[in-house]
């Protein structure tokens, strides 16, 4: 996620209008608002997924839609399905997403992000109603692309969200050994809702342990300060 906007009363946020489509069509796709699939969506749940390109163009206004699962807002994975920094392999991850702090070293300013959220509510044709954050989709600490368009979109709702309790505890399975880097990439680009699931791990009690073998816990490295 990037950084928030504050308001006088010294609240991040972001202000935006989100409705959520039943469903919605772009680059010639139908997809419904339940989505977590689609055309593009088919290389997050596939072997590849797209990598960092800063140029990759914007969806042009108003081909995106917002879609829902479990009550939570996902993008239109035509128009957002996901990008990984080529930088961060599973080689290197602990002088990467699991070393504190590295998520500043490449947080693209707001001079440059500012611009590319405008642009990004007007593909998803979003006005000046409900609060929202400008979020990586595949967040940077499980190294998502920073400053590709088809790894950003304006997720409506509170902040922060439940999508950033997902990014923390699937970065500390990652960092425990508990899940491959690419298999929790792919999780959250298809559908971070189910990504729990998706990867194979259980919470409980704060703890996210592996679902077949609950013996096996991430060491918990967020404490509230951490983070994408």
């Amino acid at each position: 996620m990037l950084r928030r906007w504050r308001t006088q009363a010294g609240a991040v946020s972001i202000i935006l209008p989100v409705v959520l489509a039943a469903g919605c069509k772009a680059n010639g796709v139908t997809n419904t608002s339940d989505h977590g699939g689609g055309s593009s969506s088919s290389t997050a749940s596939g072997s590849r997924l797209p990598v960092d390109n800063p140029d990759a163009p914007m969806p042009s206004p108003g081909t995106c839609k917002v879609g829902s699962r479990d009550g939570q807002p996902l993008p239109d994975p035509d128009c957002t399905p996901g990008a990984i920094n080529p930088d961060v392999k599973q080689s290197n991850i602990d002088q990467t997403i699991c070393k504190v702090g590295w998520t500043k070293t490449v947080r693209p300013p707001t001079s440059k992000t500012n611009a590319m959220k405008a642009k990004s509510a007007r593909s998803y044709s979003l006005s000046r109603s409900a609060t929202g954050e400008y979020d990586h989709l595949i967040p940077l600490e499980l190294g998502g692309a920073p400053d590709d368009p088809r790894n950003l979109w304006v997720e409506p709702g509170h902040i922060p969200n439940p999508k950033d309790a997902v990014e923390h505890k699937l970065n500390d399975a990652v960092c425990s050994g508990l899940v491959p880097l690419a298999k929790a990439q792919k999780a959250m680009a298809a559908r971070w809702v189910t990504a729990y699931d998706d990867v194979g791990l259980r919470v409980s009690g704060g703890k996210v342990c592996l679902r077949d073998d609950p013996s096996k816990c991430a060491k918990g490295r967020h404490g509230g300060s951490a983070g994408d």
